[in-house]
């Protein structure tokens, strides 16, 4: 298992989870080293996720730092099988690991590109409308509040200081389908119209529903593209998740592409938000509802058949 390794899913998840449990336990590098009687060098490349720990390795370091019962067995699990290029973790997106190989491809992405046909994309979405998404989904009112604050957790990867290009390829059905009431998709597509104009990083672009057949009919995805490294891409399941990395010929950038080339463009998707917020806005308040698509993509050059 030592060597240079390549940056699967896992062994990224596994150097993030090292790395977080040296700080947690207020350790710094040279400390940790001393301990386990290695270079600090080494500690540092298993936290990046360059080289690839033994097994005896990642238990000397937890035993060290005071890691024990079901944690310690999370990250020991995460050594076995590090090298694979594919990664399934069962459990929703704030369960430890699942969490983890997210937080660990974000932290290290360079830019972002999601696909999402039929829900706004994770890390857009306002507090509300993710509670009412995980209420419908049938959660306890304690766990959907639970799975919104780690949502809301990961924001500032594309909001604020700190965030990286992030592209989206969001579905008109996305736009159009309520989750919870009317006011909560008001402020939601009022928020991603409001950030498309404030951003300079969010790159937006609705598609249409019946605008002609694509790779993203087969499901959602989302790719991070890393520096000097192959992009990691993820998908979301049913309470789990999948983490692989796209090599080939056939990649989620030529799928992206070819997604984007059926969009509108980045104005008449900002319109398109913008009066489907306010078609929200009159239904919440009992107004007769106006309809959003007043052929916003005529300003396209090519427009698709049939929006409204």
């Amino acid at each position: 298992m030592r060597g240079t390794a390549m940056l699967t899913p896992r062994i990224r998840t596994l150097g993030a989870a090292l790395r977080e449990a040296r700080i947690d336990a207020r350790f710094g590098l040279r400390e940790l080293a001393r301990r386990i009687g290695v270079n600090p060098a080494l500690v540092s490349n298993w936290e990046l996720g360059q080289r690839i720990p033994a097994l005896e390795d990642v238990a000397g370091i937890l035993g060290a730092l005071g890691i024990v019962g079901d944690e310690k067995q999370r990250i020991l699990q995460l050594v076995r099988g590090a090298a694979e290029p594919g990664w399934f973790t069962p459990g929703t997106q704030s369960e430890p690991d699942h969490l983890a190989g997210l937080l660990a491809c974000e932290r290290v992405a360079t830019s972002v590109i999601e696909w999402q046909p039929f829900l706004v994309p994770g890390l857009l979405q306002t507090p509300d409308y993710a509670r009412a998404l995980f209420l419908g989904d049938g959660l306890p009112l304690k766990e959907a509040e639970r799975q919104t604050e780690a949502r809301m957790t990961r924001r500032p990867l594309v909001v604020g200081p700190g965030a990286i290009p992030f592209e989206v390829l969001l579905g008109e059905t996305a736009v159009r389908n309520p989750v919870g009431s009317a006011a909560i998709m008001a402020r939601q597509l009022r928020f991603l119209a409001d950030l498309m104009a404030t951003s300079a990083k969010l790159t937006l672009r609705v598609v249409p529903a019946h605008g002609g057949a694509h790779p993203g009919l087969a499901g959602r995805f989302c790719v991070y593209d890393m520096q000097a490294a192959a992009p990691i891409v993820y998908f979301e399941h049913q309470r789990s998740g999948a983490f692989m990395l796209d090599e080939g010929s056939q990649t989620h950038h030529d799928s992206a592409d070819r997604i984007r080339a059926k969009s509108l463009d980045e104005q008449a998707s900002a319109i398109f938000l913008q009066r489907s917020a306010e078609r929200f806005r009159d239904i919440a308040l009992g107004r007769p509802p106006t309809e959003p698509g007043t052929r916003p993509w005529e300003r396209r050059r090519d427009p698709p058949a049939d929006l409204n």
